[in-house]
Formats: structure tokens, C-alpha cells, sequence
């Protein structure tokens, strides 16, 4: 389960995509936040949206190879709502990260919980199935029918993507919307007392 303390971000519980694209705040004036900082960060981030299993270990490399394809998404994402080409570099990465993991998922029978299906792969490859469930969700939402929906936050400040669920929505959340309303009102009793001060 995901943190309470993140905003309610429109696309995000439903892509793993956003969801990688939005795990790093770097705000100016703020304190840079990463979901990804470090491996057992990234291990609990993968666990959390059930992308690996709980006793999974991720290593220092396979951390870097997750931000890797955050930094690809980002450039995919950006390029998607700004209507510019996607540089070929990261398209290259997604398809790697698409075709890099074993397709075949095991059957498993445990004797109390049933069957269910695991991938069957070294530690270096848990990260590799994971991004390939990523980099899926992310081909699937750029070709598919809810990429015109993908917008980016218009709050300066702001560096998250999320699906635009109303045509007049601006914001990733709730949070940003409240503080470019609060910033647009300061102004506007700023320049209300610069006047009546001139």
C-alpha cells in the first residue's frame, strides 16, 4: 500500500509508470525527496505498488537501473505533452526494458494460499521483471487511449505528470492547486498595497 502522506495524484494508483515518473520531488526551495534514495528505499517503494515480492533484495545496481528508467520515463513523459520527438535514447531504454525480462511466469502452489504465479529469476533479474511491468504500463499508456489524458503539472513548482480527469484540470493534485491559488492571492494584496502605498 502507498503512503497516505502523497497526494492524491489522478493516474497514479492504476499506472506504475506515473508512479516511477513521480517518486522524486525536487522543488525549489525544498528539500529534494526521493522514493528511490537507496536500495531498501527502492525495494519498499517495488513492494508497496506489488511490483516485487516482500522478501525481494534489490542491490545498488539494480536501484540505478530503476532511476535509469525513471530519468527515461520523465523524457518520454515530457516529450508525450509537449508534442516534441522523444529523444531516441529513451525510447531505446523502454523497449530494453520491455523485452529484458523472462516472459514465463511459474506456477507456484503454496499448501494454505493456493496457486499463484512468480517469475523464477536471480535477484539481478526481480528489478528486471519489475521495470519490464513498468516500461509496459508506460508503452501501453503513450499508444493507448488515455494518452491524450496525460498532462503535466502546471505548478511552477512542480515536476509530477498525472491523467487529466476534468479538461479544466491544471494540477497534479490538490496540494499544488491550493499553493498557486495562495501564491496568485498574495500577489494580488501585494500589488493591491503597492498601489495604495504609492
Amino acid at each position: 500500500m502507498v503512503e497516505n502522506s502523497q497526494p492524491v495524484v489522478p493516474g497514479v494508483q492504476e499506472h506504475p509508470s506515473l508512479a516511477l515518473v513521480n517518486s522524486v520531488t525536487d522543488q525549489p526551495g525544498s528539500r529534494r525527496h526521493d522514493d528511490l534514495a537507496d536500495p531498501v528505499a527502492a525495494t519498499a517503494w517495488l513492494v508497496d505498488r506489488d511490483l516485487v515480492a516482500p522478501e525481494a533484495v534489490l542491490y545498488e545496481h539494480c536501484r540505478g537501473r530503476l532511476a535509469e528508467l525513471r530519468a527515461e520515463l520523465r523524457e518520454l513523459f515530457t516529450a508525450h505533452v509537449t508534442g516534441r520527438p522523444p529523444k531516441p535514447e529513451a525510447v531505446a531504454a523502454l523497449n530494453r526494458a520491455l523485452t529484458s525480462a523472462p516472459g514465463a511466469m511459474l506456477l507456484r502452489h503454496h499448501p494454505t494460499m493456493g496457486f499463484s504465479r512468480s517469475a523464477d529469476h536471480p535477484a539481478t533479474q526481480v528489478v528486471e521483471n519489475a521495470m519490464a511491468v513498468i516500461a509496459e504500463d508506460a508503452a501501453a499508456l503513450l499508444a493507448g487511449d488515455d494518452a491524450s489524458l496525460l498532462a503535466a503539472c502546471e505548478s511552477d513548482s512542480c515536476q509530477w505528470f498525472f491523467l487529466r480527469t476534468h479538461a479544466r484540470r491544471q494540477w497534479c493534485s490538490n496540494r499544488c492547486g491550493d499553493r498557486v491559488r495562495a501564491a496568485r492571492a498574495y500577489a494580488r494584496r501585494h500589488a493591491v498595497l503597492s498601489e495604495q502605498t504609492s
